[in-house]
């Protein structure tokens, strides 16, 4: 089955354009895809929200740096370079690489833990499951 492209979901979602025969054949897949039905139905609510939005809802207003980005991407005109960042000196990688390394053992461990007490909940599930069918 070929899904309605993304691009063409936004268009439908956005309503600016005349409905078009590409449009009604693209409903009628949406009718019959809950995929796609589900991103039509999500990117409809994002445009509303987004028509709805006031600056009120902004918690502030956004700072002059974010403006004057936003200028300069549109202007095509290059970012100022950044010098690099200084390297970590060995002493601080070496407590970076332990630090990582707790990190991923404890996810690990965690991970197995929250595995094995899913099972055991899932046997118990089972077992008054079975316990109940019984006459």
């Amino acid at each position: 089955m070929t899904h309605v492209e993304s691009a063409h979901l936004v268009e439908l979602a956005l309503r600016n354009a005349t409905p078009t025969d590409a449009d009604a054949e693209a409903l009628r897949h949406v009718d019959q895809c809950d995929r796609c039905r589900d991103e039509l139905r999500m990117l409809t609510r994002v445009v509303a929200a987004a028509r709805t939005a006031q600056l009120v809802d902004l918690p502030t207003a956004p700072p002059d740096r974010v403006w004057q980005r936003i200028s300069r991407d549109v202007s095509g005109a290059p970012d100022t370079p950044r010098p690099p960042a200084p390297a970590p000196a060995p002493g601080r990688r070496l407590l970076l690489a332990l630090l990582a390394l707790a990190a991923a053992a404890g996810i690990a461990v965690a991970h197995r833990y929250l595995h094995e007490r899913a099972e055991l909940v899932q046997r118990r599930v089972v077992r008054r499951r079975r316990a109940s069918e019984q006459p």
